[in-house]
């Protein structure tokens, strides 16, 4: 029988051993502790904090612009108000979300390919579990945008890339976790060494892309790589990414531990952020026209980040567990963590009926201007109108995804994988670059992906 989290030890200086931590549990379901399935709960209240964090940090930079009465467009709060670029430090938690999910998904990788499953199986697996709901969504968004044509479509208009813009996430979740075996299997081998390995091909895409050729052009190094097109720096769009991934490895199998490793990276994260902004790159952590650009393709700012949000982790871990084991959180987590994909998914569709309301009733949704009085109350006005229109949706959402067969994925060929692959990243592409506009096309490649992702082998 499985002990209560309660008696689980901690090191001398409150971390966990990769072996206790590993057993380190939270109770779900009904029935008397000692007699129910466990789970850690830090990993999972980690993820469920960093999507709460993006969906109402994604409805707060969200601007409707009105003119007599009339919605006109949207506008973004990094547009219109400067100091918000440094928040972008804290509230861009994607480095937090793929840290963690790393080390939440290392025992699965390293269980099924001890199983004999091979990295293709694995992959198509969670590449199906994304595809899934994800033409739900993209189903729902055609349907809309079929109705915005018949009647008046300019609510469609102002929010149609808005719509599908987080879908990005995916792209880069599904590009990373293909090589989360490698990953495992490179922390394995050379361990930390593999980080090091990732932060030089970073350091090396970056220089090169600002055409560093003298010690002395080091202090303009950011506003270089700012000035110049992304280039040799599209490397980064994996080495960038796969870091969080790596030290996520690395800190479930504990070669990352406690309040000191924790102290020590945001020590990193403090200077390596002040040499970043002090060599020109831009402040906020986002993509393009918004207040520079540090995601399109990653630069080496965005790594402060890393550091900053991966030593928050370490140093919150034994406190945070400690208050876990207090408190009886276990559902309020679990509920946050089943609803995490359909969450995540849904919450922008729900600033079109929220903006519907508004517009229709005369309420104050207008935030052009963050200077004028009341724009911080209308914007929890418009935070809580966006919960309000997305509480249903998601009722709706996860009864029908209860309601779907769950049977396990056949194992495709390698090929038909490849090709799946391809038509999920090229569905999701779509819905990016042309919104809710482009959501039929998107559907059906998602589609074709979900079909060959089924596909049995012949």
């Amino acid at each position: 029988m499985t002990e209560p989290a309660q008696t689980n030890p901690t090191s001398a200086d409150g971390s966990m051993s990769p072996a206790d931590r590993s057993g380190a549990r939270h109770v779900s379901g009904n029935g008397p502790p000692h007699s129910r399935p466990t789970r850690d709960l830090y990993p999972d209240a980690l993820r469920a904090c960093a999507l709460l964090v993006v969906v109402l940090g994604h409805w707060v930079a969200t601007l409707p612009v009105l003119e007599d009465g009339r919605l006109v467009g949207t506008g973004h709060l990094l547009r219109a108000w400067g100091p918000a670029a440094a928040l972008t430090w804290l509230v861009q938690v994607v480095p937090l979300f793929v840290f963690v999910s790393a080390a939440v998904s290392t025992p699965g990788v390293v269980r099924r390919l001890g199983e004999g499953h091979s990295q293709r199986q694995w992959w198509a697996r969670r590449a199906l579990g994304l595809a899934r709901p994800t033409l739900t969504y993209l189903l729902v968004l055609a349907a809309i945008a079929l109705l915005a044509r018949l009647l008046d479509g300019h609510l469609l208009q102002a929010f149609n890339t808005s719509l599908t813009i987080h879908l990005w996430f995916l792209v880069m979740l599904l590009a990373v976790q293909a090589l989360l075996p490698l990953c495992v299997r490179a922390d394995r081998r050379f361990g930390l060494k593999a980080v090091a390995a990732l932060l030089l091909i970073a350091v090396i895409a970056d220089l090169l892309r600002a055409g560093i050729r003298q010690p002395a052009e080091l202090l303009q190094l950011g506003a270089r790589v700012d000035a110049n097109p992304g280039g040799i720096g599209w490397i980064n769009l994996l080495a960038v990414w796969l870091l969080p991934q790596q030290l996520g490895i690395a800190w479930r199998n504990g070669r990352l531990a406690g309040a000191r490793h924790g102290a020590a990276l945001i020590a990193l994260a403090v200077a390596w952020l002040a040499a970043a902004m002090a060599s020109g790159y831009p402040v906020a952590m986002v993509g393009v026209q918004l207040a520079g650009n540090n995601m399109l393709p990653p630069t080496l700012a965005l790594v402060g980040v890393v550091w900053l949000q991966a030593g928050a982790v370490l140093l919150a871990e034994s406190p945070a567990r400690r208050f876990l084991q207090r408190h009886p959180l276990p559902r309020v987590v679990a509920v946050l963590g089943a609803l995490g994909m359909p969450l995540y998914l849904w919450h922008k569709l729900a600033e079109l009926p929220a903006a519907w309301i508004g517009e229709w009733a005369g309420l104050p949704i207008d935030a052009s201007d963050p200077l004028a009085p009341g724009f911080w109350l209308g914007r929890l006005g418009w935070l809580l109108l966006c919960a309000a229109c997305l509480a249903p949706v998601m009722a709706a959402v996860v009864r029908y995804e209860l309601s779907r067969r769950r049977d396990v994925a056949p194992a495709p060929a390698s090929a038909t994988v490849f090709l799946g692959g391809a038509a999920l990243f090229a569905g999701l592409g779509v819905a990016l670059l042309h919104g809710a506009q482009g959501a039929i096309v998107a559907a059906a490649m998602v589609l074709a992906a979900s079909l060959l992702l089924r596909a049995r082998p012949v």
